[in-house]
């Protein structure tokens, strides 16, 4: 993780989010997490880092790992959106997230 969850936290708050739970275990049997959700909206952000530099995220296995993790939770009627360390505290993303956890409530 590079980012402070406590300057993320504050700046949803300032967006008028609530508080997402870090490294949230969604899995009943697997140890898949998400880096921040709304457990009780069914929404999750997914921060991925290193998507310009192949990193280890962006090789085929590790690729069809996510998909098996993504598909798993959106048939546990999860939503999941994605961002880039740098975007995560941005007012887009925070739109982004509002309308997401507006429309599963």
């Amino acid at each position: 993780m590079k980012y402070n969850p406590e300057i993320v936290r504050a700046f949803f708050r300032e967006q008028g989010l609530p508080d997402p739970t870090f490294e949230h275990l969604f899995h009943p049997t697997r140890k898949w997490r998400f880096d921040l959700a709304w457990p009780d909206r069914h929404v999750a952000l997914e921060v991925d880092g290193g998507i310009w530099i192949q990193g280890g995220h962006n090789r085929g296995a590790q690729i069809k790992k996510t998909w098996e993790k993504e598909n798993a939770a959106q048939l546990l009627g999860w939503k999941i959106l994605k961002c880039e360390p740098r975007d995560l505290c941005t007012v887009e993303i925070a739109a982004m997230i509002g309308v997401a956890i507006n429309e599963n409530q």
